[in-house]
């Protein structure tokens, strides 16, 4: 019997972590994390819960990654942390991936080994042939996986661009083979099911830059790949003409505290922002970015640059693949089963649809989310259960230790602000010895917190006063009063709902 487990990266972008069993081993696909939804307030990054391969590790064959982006190896330094298990890529993924772990630093007992297309890779009972997919980073795979039950097609992330540059266009004759030898499954990216028709080619775009660099005026501040002896230090950027000054930075995301971000508000140290720039961002607005990225081209725009980008310019090749594309995946592996992979659920859905309009049979898309378990055996698949899973959330050096609650408490501190109050009783007479007093900290302006803040001493006071100091468990009551009581007044009187915080001791 095969089992394929998805841990992550479906019914959402990002989390990327795909589980296949057999033979009592198992083999793991990519290990990605995704960036903060707008609810995870505070929070860094997230990863999938791997617990359940940590709970079958002495089964564990290999990690097989398929490219370089975060979504598919951002979460491997907090699996590797205990965990002893061969890490397998393509060079440069396997270069980034070094980076990342040293950062961490984390080793690797059972190394990182380089894999080739064209070179199989045997852990048994696996045999992974590698083949050549184009994506917006070099050096993407997609994965012919030979199990006991037949052969599985994972494409990882890929686009059909024809004649894309240094030979990392996707190899449609190694697909059309899998498809000639019998494909059991194919899981295929999803992520852009709702495009119409082919992404453009990288040739196109090309053009399109060297067209906006020609009629430039001034300098061009661009994301690109740096050609090779045409760098010149920072320092020296001033003494040059600003026709042959183009600036390579980081920022395409609105990031808060990247390069490109500094130059838009003015606080960069060596580059300022002046009329006559053009400002490139050769990139696709990721979804949760949005506001982040309009704020810095309108900051950009009041300094006088000229700013190019997505939604005016072809200046931008996806990554993933259009419809077009995905139709002809299909057609080329001629699955018995479909599973789409790596996108929202919605995306999943339109992805198994166009299956069914290539003639794959209804019931044979497996439309599957994380967690659930299709299991092969005999040439027939079927949905047996489910494995647990879920999202794990990074802050800081915290690992899961944010929750629900954590971020219930933040989210109403962002929206409504605080109220702290100090009380210090003497423990022997129960007499005020310290207090009460009162902070207040994202509710209302100081200048306005006069009355607010001496008519809720009064309401401290009562509360206090009602409660004399013969009454059982007196501190704790006072803390739970004290916030029922000033809850209501501030909502009484501002119609707001600051968190409170009583800090009631005895001295």
């Amino acid at each position: 019997m095969l089992r394929v487990i998805p841990l992550g990266g479906l019914g959402e972008i990002g989390l990327n972590m795909m589980v296949c069993e057999a033979a009592d081993a198992m083999l793991v696909v990519d290990a990605g994390l995704m960036f903060p939804e707008d609810h995870m307030l505070g929070v860094d990054f997230v990863i999938p819960d791997m617990s359940f391969v940590r709970l079958n590790r002495h089964r564990l064959k290999g990690l097989v990654l398929t490219h370089a982006h975060e979504d598919h190896i951002g979460a491997l330094p907090f699996l590797l942390k205990d965990l002893h298990v061969p890490v397998f890529g393509t060079a440069f993924t396997l270069g980034l991936v070094r980076q990342k772990l040293a950062e961490f630093e984390i080793p690797v007992p059972a190394g990182l080994h380089l894999i080739t297309p064209g070179q199989p890779l045997a852990l048994d009972p696996f045999r992974i042939d590698f083949i050549r997919v184009g994506h917006s980073v070099v050096d993407g795979v997609g994965l012919a996986i030979h199990t006991p039950e037949g052969l599985l097609v994972h494409t990882g992330d890929f686009k059909i661009s024809p004649g894309a540059a240094g030979g990392m266009s996707t190899d449609l004759n190694a697909f059309a083979r899998c498809g000639e030898r019998g494909v059991l499954a194919l899981m295929s990216d999803s992520t852009n099911i709702e495009r119409d028709g082919a992404t453009l080619p990288d040739a196109q775009i090309g053009e399109t830059l060297a067209r906006i660099a020609a009629r430039s005026p001034g300098r061009i501040i661009v994301y690109l790949q740096l050609p090779a002896g045409s760098e010149v230090s920072i320092e020296l950027v001033s003494e040059l003409p600003d026709e042959r000054v183009l600036i390579i930075t980081t920022g395409s995301q609105g990031e808060p505290m990247s390069a490109l971000a500094r130059m838009a508000a003015g606080t960069h140290k060596q580059i300022k922002i002046k009329k006559g720039d053009t400002v490139v961002l050769s990139s696709k607005f990721i979804p949760g970015n949005e506001r982040a990225i309009t704020r810095i081209i309108d900051n950009l725009y009041r300094r006088g640059a000229e700013v190019v980008y997505e939604k005016i310019s072809d200046v931008h090749a996806s990554g993933h693949a259009f419809r077009d594309e995905l139709r002809l995946m299909i057609n080329l592996t001629r699955p018995r089963y479909f599973i789409p992979i790596h996108g929202e659920y919605r995306h999943l859905v339109l992805h198994g649809r166009l299956a069914q309009e290539t003639g794959i049979d209804r019931e044979r898309v497996l439309l599957v989310e994380n967690g659930q378990v299709i299991e092969f055996e005999n040439g027939a698949a079927r949905l047996q259960g489910c494995v647990g899973t879920g999202r794990v959330l990074i802050d800081g050096k915290g690992v899961g230790d944010v929750g629900r609650a954590v971020l219930k408490e933040r989210r109403m501190l962002s929206e409504e602000g605080f109220v702290a109050v100090t009380l210090a009783f003497d423990e022997a007479t129960g007499i005020i010895v310290y207090g009460p007093e009162i902070l207040s900290k994202g509710f209302v302006f100081e200048t306005e917190t006069g009355h607010l803040l001496q008519d809720a001493h009064c309401v401290v006071l009562e509360v206090v006063e009602e409660l004399p100091p013969e009454t059982p468990h007196r501190i704790d009551r006072i803390r739970t009063r004290l916030q029922t009581e000033l809850r209501q007044y501030f909502f009484y009187t501002i119609g707001r709902r600051p968190v409170i915080l009583p800090f009631v001791m005895e001295v």
